[in-house]
């Protein structure tokens, strides 16, 4: 299924690049201008009896080529994804319910470190580092002067 997308985005790719070349290389209208960048008769010229010539003509089927492409490319990846998806959630919780002891709850999880007792509270001994000596609190003479 993922091969199948790979070849519908490299379709995709090249019929954007077809479209590109085909809207650059078509030539403006002497009457083009904003009233017809707006709407305004471009339907007429557009889908009128015959209307355009050939490069107008290629557009309008690349453009629904497309369209058609994006739509299908759409349903294949989201039946891919949501397989994909569906079949890795399944695996991972009935992995989970076979480890845990009481089916439908999570398995337990083990202490980390061992609870310590009273007894061995008393007889471990302390991390503590030895202190050092305390030290003579005299200050250092000061230097003398020479005349």
């Amino acid at each position: 299924m993922s091969f199948i997308a790979g070849i519908l985005i490299l379709l995709i790719v090249i019929n954007c690049i077809v479209l590109i070349l085909l809207i650059l290389m078509q030539l403006p209208k002497k009457d083009a201008g904003a009233g017809m960048a707006f709407g305004g008769a471009a339907a007429d010229a557009l889908f009128g009896a015959g209307s355009g010539n050939f490069l107008t003509q290629a557009t309008k089927y690349a453009t629904i080529v497309f369209f058609l492409l994006a739509l299908v490319l759409g349903h294949v990846e989201t039946k891919l994804h949501s397989t994909a998806n569906g079949a890795t959630f399944t695996k991972k919780l009935q992995a989970e319910q076979q480890q845990s002891s009481v089916p439908g709850l999570p398995p337990a999880v083990p202490p980390t470190a061992p609870a310590a007792s009273s007894s061995n509270a008393l007889t471990a001994p302390l991390s503590v580092p030895p202190m050092l000596p305390p030290t003579s609190n005299t200050a250092p003479a000061a230097p003398t002067q020479s005349k």
